[in-house]
């Protein structure tokens, strides 16, 4: 526990709500003059035994419950990025979902222009994995630039896509499953990723793959087979990374090299004990 950033966080946001907001009347006599809703009428708002509060802001409540953290960032109006702080500075853990349903479904509209200027293929999905935006090098991986709504499904449950996603049962599907079934213990109300389910579960050839499960393996770095629809087909290595303000979202940045063998080496991993200057 982090003891002092919590009670940092937590004092700032309860010195932000109006007692008057929740019923509460502010003393008029001597007594308490802090702003915000005291300690004692967060424990009522949250049907807490008297004290509880207290203990957390203080900082001596190891481990309190992860339910407990979700009531108090509810009530006092945090968003993703501060939920996030909250479980972090009270667990040392990122927090065990979203905090609000509509979390991860949209991003800035600055990412428009930002993944426009993207020379490479690029393009940001929501948390459902319905897609968000696209650049054009995007669009030109599908016949007559026809994009999917939502890549996940795309991916697994679209004949066509296996006519673009080369040696799709090995090369693909083992690590994409891992990350549905990641997706949807996140978002288990997600009624998209759901659906999504419920269609390969249903679907002979994909129901086996799901079935069997796998660790999951995250996307980025990895390099996989790709038959690009004006190109032909190479090989794709994949960089991905998350919007801050939408947990669940991501952007892809896909670099494309045709041919039938990778012809490039993997480059070494960046770190900043090894710099490396533009134009290395």
């Amino acid at each position: 526990m982090n003891k002092k950033a919590l009670r940092a966080l937590l004092r700032e946001r309860r010195a932000l709500i109006a007692p008057e907001s929740h019923g509460f009347t502010r003393p008029t006599g001597q007594g308490r003059r802090a702003p915000g809703l005291s300690q004692h009428q967060v424990d009522q708002l949250l049907h807490r035994t008297l004290g509880t509060y207290h203990r957390l802001e203080s900082g001596n409540y190891p481990n309190p419950p992860s339910s407990l953290l979700r009531d108090i960032a509810l009530l006092f109006g945090l968003d993703e990025q501060e939920w996030s702080s909250l479980c972090r500075f009270a667990l040392h853990q990122d927090p065990p979902g979203p905090l609000h349903s509509s979390s991860g479904k949209e991003i800035p509209g600055i990412w428009q222009e930002a993944v426009d200027g993207i020379e490479h293929i690029a393009y940001v999905t929501d948390a459902s994995w319905d897609l968000l935006t696209y650049n054009s090098a995007f669009a030109e991986l599908f016949p007559d630039g026809r994009v999917p709504t939502n890549t996940m499904r795309w991916m697994l449950l679209e004949p066509e896509a296996r006519g673009t996603l080369l040696q799709w049962n090995t090369a693909w599907v083992p690590w994409i499953i891992p990350q549905l079934r990641a997706a949807i213990t996140a978002r288990p109300e997600d009624g998209t990723l759901a659906q999504i389910e419920r269609e390969i579960l249903d679907a002979p050839e994909i129901a086996p793959f799901y079935e069997e499960g796998g660790a999951l393996v995250h996307p980025d770095g990895h390099e996989r087979p790709l038959r690009h629809a004006l190109k032909g087909p190479g090989w794709v290595s994949i960089c991905a990374a998350q919007p801050m303000t939408a947990p669940g979202s991501r952007m892809f940045i896909l670099l494309f090299r045709p041919g039938p063998e990778r012809s490039v080496p993997t480059p070494p991993n960046l770190r900043a004990d090894r710099p490396r200057a533009w134009g290395d």
